[in-house]
């Protein structure tokens, strides 16, 4: 009786198993044929998986721990930041933003973004270098990590996901939510929805935008190059620079300037006297500036939609002074920054990708191309300056938040950049660099305090001077 009673039990379990087997393979079968199906935006369904944008077709292909392609944007509040209250926002805003909300898959002939079904990453303290690598596998597959220090909440992105501008979008729900857990009151006030402001939209605005038969805009000369002796392998230097932007915007005036060509300028100026010391060369020192196209093509978009220009400046005497260096550099900028010449520098890239015969080259060999534009292009720019803008937050949470800043990592040819980031009337210009010689940054902010500026400077510890 024992022996059957057993045997009778071993078949049942048998029996459970397969049928738990039978589950999990429909279950398989069901999500593999949800992802075959794609699913448009704005019909109401499940997002399942899409497409890279245009731009963030280059990204996968050159990153690495050496370039990580990942950029830093933060907000510091009034306050120590709680962990736990940190990880709880970050579980309930991920699973609304499906831009954020995704692994990077690799397929036969391009990448592409497939629903992460895992729970959002780990909150952690800071305690490395920012812009690091993100490794999926150490990550929950998640493109995005998100740290804090203090009263700092750090958002650091894979350059995949999103421009900066997504970044901001992202944060700033992530802080909303974390405010209302930290302050129920505000929750009382405001509800604990995402702000009707706060965009989810996913279309690829370079595809919808672009126009056929537009030829290659881009820069490929090479240009001047910072060299030098480096950081610690690891190491990575921070410095801000904050100011008022009511004094900010009075000096550029007087130069006949925006405060983005003013900053710019300054930059280029800089590495004018403390690199080459005033001496004419044969190439341009020229700055990689991106340009958000949203406000001309009126896009909501949190993919990437941006394009780049060249703010350039090419010494051919001996001790040009800052307002010649600042004309050069601004005609540059404003010759290229028309909604014609833009739409130009994205159509040509788009149209590459919608070639017949491009399309069905494997994705090893198109990433060979891809690396060898890239080397051309990358050091055809001695830097990039970035500016984020100014960042705006509803006002029941101004009196929670102290500032916003933000700052990106390294790439080839170009061992230091510049951000800009402003929040109400105080602007931060950031350095970020693998240089162990911050004469550049010591330059810049000479020549800012000789037009009269009031500058606080801060730094996250590399450098002792």
């Amino acid at each position: 009786m024992e022996e059957k009673k057993r045997d009778l039990e071993k078949a049942q379990k048998r029996e459970q198993r397969q049928k738990e087997r039978h589950e999990r393979n429909l279950e398989k079968r069901r999500y593999k044929q949800a992802l075959r199906k794609e699913h448009r935006y704005g019909t109401g369904e499940q997002l399942r998986w899409h497409r890279l944008d245009n731009t963030a077709h280059l990204f996968p292909v050159i990153a690495g721990e050496d370039m990580s392609n990942v950029y830093r944007i933060f907000v510091i509040l009034n306050e120590d930041v709680d962990r736990d209250m940190l990880q709880q926002a970050l579980d309930i805003v991920l699973p609304k933003f499906d831009g954020f909300n995704v692994r990077l898959r690799q397929g036969v002939f391009w990448y592409y973004f497939e629903e992460n079904g895992k729970p959002a990453p780990k909150v952690r303290q800071e305690a490395a270098y920012p812009c690091r690598y993100i490794v999926q596998n150490r990550n929950r597959s998640y493109l995005f990590r998100v740290t804090f220090y203090k009263k700092r909440i750090n958002l650091e992105v894979f350059h995949v996901l999103t421009d900066g501008m997504g970044g901001i979008n992202f944060l700033k729900e992530l802080t909303y939510q974390y405010l209302r857990i930290a302050h129920p009151g505000i929750a009382g006030q405001v509800g604990d929805q995402l702000s009707a402001d706060t965009s989810l939209n996913l279309e690829d605005s370079f595809l919808k935008n672009y126009k056929k038969g537009h030829a290659k805009g881009y820069q490929t000369k090479k240009a001047y190059q910072l060299k030098g002796e480096r950081l610690r392998p690891g190491e990575f230097g921070v410095i801000h620079g904050i100011m008022g932007v009511e004094a900010l915007k009075e000096v550029a005036r007087r130069y006949g300037a925006s405060i983005n060509e003013y900053l710019v300028s300054a930059f280029l100026y800089s590495i004018y006297t403390e690199c080459m010391h005033g001496m004419p060369g044969e190439r341009a020192i020229r700055a990689a500036v991106p340009v958000n196209l949203r406000p001309f093509f009126h896009s909501v978009t949190t993919k990437n939609f941006f394009v780049m220009v060249s703010a350039e400046f090419l010494p051919q005497k001996d001790a040009y002074t800052f307002e010649e260096v600042l004309k050069r550099t601004q005609k540059s900028l404003r010759d290229q920054i028309t909604k014609e010449h833009l739409e130009e520098l994205f159509s040509y890239n788009v149209s590459n990708e919608k070639n017949i015969v491009a399309r069905a080259v494997p994705l090893f060999l198109k990433n060979l191309a891809m690396r060898a534009v890239y080397t051309r292009s990358a050091l055809a720019n001695t830097t990039t300056v970035t500016n984020i803008g100014n960042i705006g937050v509803a006002e029941v949470y101004r009196p929670y938040i102290e500032m916003f800043g933000a700052f990106l990592a390294m790439s080839k040819g170009q061992p230091m950049k510049g951000t800009i980031c402003s929040y109400g009337d105080r602007l931060m210009f950031t350095f970020s660099s693998v240089l162990a010689d911050a004469s550049v940054p010591r330059g810049f902010f000479r020549r800012l305090t000789e037009d009269g500026l009031t500058v606080t400077i801060e730094t996250n510890g590399v450098y002792y001077e």
